[in-house]
């Protein structure tokens, strides 16, 4: 290439680009900017695991933004107050946020049919908004599948009356303690009640309070055949969500399921909440862990 002819070619290419230089300079054009490259900014939401908080080091050092913990485990366990006390130094110590808790219930509580124990349940249920306001965390999950079954032979209509009357109970003591109730549905090889969004916003919708709100688990849809256009539908109810393949419940990348469909979804709802993969067991809880949020993060990078 002649001198004279790179200089023109210089020429060219800044009379080009000028404008745009100029508006990355005011931050008008940044989306313009990308789309002259062929990029676009990734969409990505906060991802963490479900996990004893043993884990939690492990899991910032992997990419999480938080972890997930279950209300038996951290909140209420076996070891009494004195282990809370000590789960309660220990968050202090690593502050590594455990934003949402699982497994509200036992199965031995039932929130409807004729052992309901409503009067035992919201006892557990205040000291666990108690001491969830005490550990920071945003969300408790409200599936606990052994606790809402409906008797063979109890009537349906009662037993979700009673499951709403309940709910609508738990409200107020949510609404007390700054903690969300995320209404989770479950696939119907773990309980036959709430096995969808739609019954979800059901009862939410009877609820009507802004503490009890709609958990997505992508792994109870996948096992429902439930399209990802429910996300959309529904999408005004999501506070959380979580993930797992379809076949075991094993993390992102074990069986190599693709996601996108369903984060895609979450993209278009503007989801900005967070994605815990929750899976309860693993060949190898390190390795699978930390590659199931490497493909979580390359998954939502292609939506």
């Amino acid at each position: 290439m002649s001198i004279e002819t790179d200089q023109n070619s210089r020429r060219t290419f800044l009379k080009k680009t000028s404008g745009v230089f100029a508006g990355l300079a005011a931050g008008s054009l940044i989306p313009e900017a990308f789309a002259m490259h062929g990029t676009k900014p990734e969409y990505m939401i906060p991802l963490g695991v479900y996990a004893a908080y043993d884990k939690a080091n492990f899991l910032k050092e992997s990419g999480c933004s938080y972890i997930e913990e279950s209300v038996g485990g951290f909140l209420i366990p076996s070891g009494g107050d004195e282990k809370y006390q000590q789960n309660l130094q220990q968050l202090h110590q690593d502050n590594f946020p455990i934003k949402s808790y699982v497994i509200l219930l036992p199965a031995a509580l039932k929130t409807l049919g004729p052992d309901a124990n409503h009067e035992a349940i919201l006892q557990r249920t205040e000291l666990v908004l108690k001491r969830a306001k005490e550990c920071k965390s945003q969300y408790v999950v409200f599936g606990s599948g052994g606790s809402r079954i409906i008797p063979e032979g109890f009537d349906r209509a009662t037993a979700k009356a009673q499951h709403i009357e309940l709910t609508k109970k738990m409200a107020p003591l949510a609404e007390k303690y700054g903690v969300t109730i995320a209404v989770e549905p479950l696939n119907k090889g773990e309980t036959n009640f709430i096995n969808s969004l739609a019954e979800g916003v059901e009862i939410i919708d009877a609820v009507k309070s802004p503490s009890i709100k709609l958990l997505c688990d992508i792994f109870h849809m996948l096992k429902e055949d439930e399209p990802a256009t429910e996300i959309v539908k529904y999408g005004k109810h999501i506070v959380h969500c979580h993930i797992a393949e379809k076949e075991n419940r094993t993390p992102p990348g074990v069986k190599g399921d693709d996601f996108r469909p369903y984060l895609s979804a979450l993209k278009k709802i503007k989801y900005k909440g967070g994605l815990s993969i929750e899976c309860f067991t693993y060949t190898d809880f390190h390795k699978e862990a930390k590659k199931g949020i490497e493909v979580l993060k390359q998954q939502l990078s292609e939506v």
